[in-house]
């Protein structure tokens, strides 16, 4: 069964809540309170929301089944109006002053309004004014069957309008208890369904009050209203799945309307923690009735395993339920879950909730849910996960490696699509176009960072590396020794590729994780965290929690977070120069990482036009938004004569490159536009032409106007200028004929990389594995026990060698 079989596809939502999803035939009732506003007319918002949430599941091939209520509300104010319309002044006059005909004991209306007066038509016309105290035989009495034939015809009409809009076909299906008493009739109806379904065709089923007058109903009924109508029908036409949507946000464990209510994520049958509230004053069900049909949908001997009641007012409730597709967006689950006994899905169902129970317990327990607050907490379970990965084998820890790179080609689809929204979004609301490359999955760049990660797995182990040995004194030796350097936050903005190259290195150098993702990029990052966390805990066989990466996603102000140095050992930053430096600029834990990528390409006098127009090229337009791209080309004076410099403007705007001029280029007519700024990252494909008069000048413009990522100089292989220029240039990176690109852990066979440090203390360059190590001494004595005091004094009885072991 399709829900069953998805119980383990969930990726960022409960599995259970995943396991809807899949359901392919479902059945959606929407209650009076929310087809109708409380003066009783119909909420055109919500029905239009309805309907465009219905047509969308419909064309991602979902049957879906429409059980509607309120005709006869639309009805009696139809009939309101149209009774009005037909009275004289006199008989308006006198049907107001006469309480009496409130209970039809009043004289017969003037025949010569052109109405037969009636108790029946005048309990219609003031059904509104009846009293509370009235007895319930008395409003029963007063219900008039032609309110329903109207407002059905109404209704229809307009769903009929809402639908066209949404070019979805949808039809009407009257019903009464007969039509499920008698097995021919129901044989004929479920055939009904079934062939509408196959046409695509939304049947909107009600039941047919005209001709039943909603009289005489027990507990012995076949149905007593709408709620249970859509219970009887799921069972009856195999939905898989029931939705009821009504005026509060699901069930309670009091009424929502007191103080400290809380919603009930899940439904247990024998749960004495319920108390039902009062009833809306439109429709005939409540919330009793609600859970006494959710119930009966579920219950064995069915297709139906699930039915969710949640709050129609939410307008995203069925597709944030029901879409085949989970979008982050969506946020909590809605409403309470209802499954069948014994399912695997109750399994599932009840483990969720007991977590959550742990959750909340815990949540309380901390005081507070800042973003600060939950960063703490995260980092804390972090360091404590990482300590149980160091503590496992190279091979074990290994296989966790190999686990996420797996994960994330076998998940690749998911992946893709959560990235598309996210898209989607950022072109929506106009990001600029560096950013939404930035921001964009491939399945070529899916694939570099599965072999990346294995590139990363096949490595040495990097933990427990004896960097140095050295005997003290007989006996005693001292090793220096690689160790993680503990827990890391790394804060990013459009990359989400970002996230699965740190993880593997965080992973393989032994590290906790701390994630804090830009909201650009929030369901591709939730995607990607969910598959990676998925992949440590089966990778390592359980042994070690996916809590070890933890994914920050309150919308707190990352200043909080900044402020955690007792729990937080190293910040690096990946994305905009402003990003960069207000990080730098806000914390007291240690950044690591580079605010700017201006590199430069330096083409010497002795350097081929064909070549350095390739590299160029290369290096500006493999990846224009990257902070290894060229951003300023400085040509020598010289190959403005020999043709050089043509060639390499000539290619660079041929591959659509818009080339600016410095003062000089400009002087010599290279470019038709000046630069603005002489140090500039410009992100997409644009960068700035400069001549220079030597090497010499062209390093000194490197050093004034670069960042100090990565510098390139093209000229001829033997020539003493391309060895100066690797000498001299100070840069994180310096290249002899090579592209600005290839500054990148994965070309430098680092399997990954967490960032390009600018800096000059512990790392610089492509961050691999070895960046996020630091060392510990570890003191041996192999003769006994020493001390000091033996060691000095008037007559030490030992003595320091101090010999180098390697």
């Amino acid at each position: 069964m399709p829900i069953g079989s998805a119980l383990n596809s969930s990726a960022g939502e409960p599995p259970s809540r995943a396991a809807l999803r899949g359901a392919r035939r479902v059945l959606v009732k929407a209650g009076t309170s929310v087809v109708a506003n409380a003066d009783g007319r119909p909420s055109l918002t919500r029905l239009g929301a309805i309907a465009e949430q219905i047509a969308e599941l419909t064309r991602e091939g979902v049957e879906v089944i429409f059980v509607s209520s309120g005709a006869v509300g639309m009805g009696k104010r139809h009939l309101r109006k149209q009774s009005r319309m037909k009275m004289s002044f006199n008989d308006l006059h006198h049907n107001r002053t006469d309480s009496s005909s409130v209970l039809g004991t009043s004289p017969p209306l003037s025949r010569g309004s052109g109405l037969i007066g009636s108790e029946s038509f005048v309990s219609l016309l003031q059904l509104s004014q009846i009293e509370n105290k009235a007895c319930p035989q008395q409003k029963k009495k007063q219900y008039d069957s032609a309110c329903a034939a109207a407002g059905q015809f109404e209704m229809m009409n307009l769903y009929s309008s809402l639908f066209d809009q949404c070019e979805i076909s949808a039809s009407q299906i009257l019903v009464t208890q007969t039509d499920f008493q008698d097995e021919f009739r129901t044989r004929n109806l479920t055939y009904a369904v079934d062939r509408l379904l196959s046409l695509g065709i939304v049947p909107i089923i009600n039941e047919n009050d005209a001709v039943s007058a909603n009289q005489g109903y027990t507990a012995a009924d076949v149905f007593s209203d709408n709620d249970s109508l859509a219970a009887l029908c799921a069972r009856t036409f195999n939905a898989e799945v029931v939705l009821l949507l009504t005026d509060v946000g699901g069930v309670y464990d009091k009424p929502p309307s007191e103080k400290g209510s809380k919603l009930l994520s899940l439904y247990k049958k024998d749960s004495s923690e319920v108390a039902i509230g009062e009833k809306s004053n439109q429709g005939r069900g409540g919330m009793s009735s609600k859970i006494d049909a959710a119930l009966a949908a579920v219950e064995p001997g069915s297709r139906c395993n699930a039915c969710v009641v949640a709050a129609g007012s939410d307008l995203d409730t069925i597709r944030a339920t029901l879409s085949q597709k989970y979008d982050p967006s969506f946020g909590a689950p809605r409403g309470t879950l209802f499954v069948t006994p014994g399912t695997d899905l109750e399994v599932q169902a009840l483990k969720e909730q007991k977590a959550e129970d742990s959750a909340v317990t815990s949540s309380a327990a901390s005081g507070g849910d800042s973003a600060s607050d939950e960063a703490r907490r995260m980092a804390i379970a972090a360091r404590d996960e990482a300590r149980k990965l160091q503590a496992l084998p190279h091979e074990e820890r290994r296989a966790v490696l190999y686990a996420v790179a797996d994960a994330l080609l076998e998940n690749e689809s998911s992946l893709l699509d959560a990235n598309q929204l996210d898209l989607a979004d950022a072109e929506k609301d106009a990001i600029d176009l560096p950013l939404i490359k930035r921001l964009k999955l491939t399945h070529e760049k899916l694939s570099t960072l599965a072999a990346g990660i294995r590139q990363i797995a096949d490595a040495p182990d990097p933990l427990g590396v004896v960097k140095s040995k050295r005997e003290l004194a007989d006996g005693l030796v001292l090793d220096l020794i690689t160790v993680p350097i503990g827990v890391l936050m790394i804060i990013f903005e459009s990359r989400p590729d970002s996230m699965p190259q740190i993880s593997a290195l965080a992973l393989a150098s032994g590290n906790g994780l701390l994630l804090k993702g830009g909201k650009e990029a929030f369901r591709s990052n939730a995607a990607l965290h969910s598959v990676i966390g998925d992949a440590v805990e089966k990778g390592s066989g359980g042994k070690i929690k996916r809590d070890i990466i933890a994914l920050v996603t309150s919308r707190g102000q990352v200043a909080d977070m900044l402020g955690l140095d007792d729990v937080i050992d190293l910040v690096i930053p990946r994305g905009s120069n402003a990003l960069v430096s207000y990080i730098k600029s806000n914390t007291r834990i240690p950044v690591l990482g580079h605010a700017d990528g201006v590199c430069h390409v330096y083409v010497d006098s002795t350097a081929k036009g064909d070549d350095a127009a390739k590299l160029i090229v290369d290096a500006k337009t493999d990846y224009p938004s990257a902070c290894n791209a060229v951003e300023t080309v400085l040509l020598h004076e010289e190959t403005l004569n020999n043709g050089v410099a043509m060639k390499v403007l000539m290619a660079l705007r041929l591959a659509g490159v818009k080339c600016l001029g410095g003062p000089r280029a400009m002087k010599s007519g290279l470019c038709d536009v000046p630069a603005e700024k002489l140090k500039c990252e410009y992100g997409d494909l644009t960068c700035m032409i400069e001549v220079v008069t030597n090497m010499d000048e062209a390093i000194d413009w490197i050093h004034r106007h670069g960042s100090g990522h990565t510098e390139s100089i093209v000229c001829s292989e033997d020539c003493d200028a391309g060895e100066e220029f690797l000498r001299r240039v100070d840069a994180a990176c310096v290249f002899k004929n090579a592209s600005t690109r290839f500054a990148d852990g994965y070309r430098f066979g680092l399997g990954a990389e967490v960032g390009i440090s600018t800096g000059r203390i512990h790392s610089r360059g492509p961050v691999g594995v070895e960046g996020l190590l630091t060392t510990k001494w570890q003191l041996r004595s192999s003769k006994g026990i020493h001390y000091v005091g033996e060691y000095g004094g008037e007559n030490p009885t030992k003595t320091y060698t101090h010999k180098d072991l390697m």
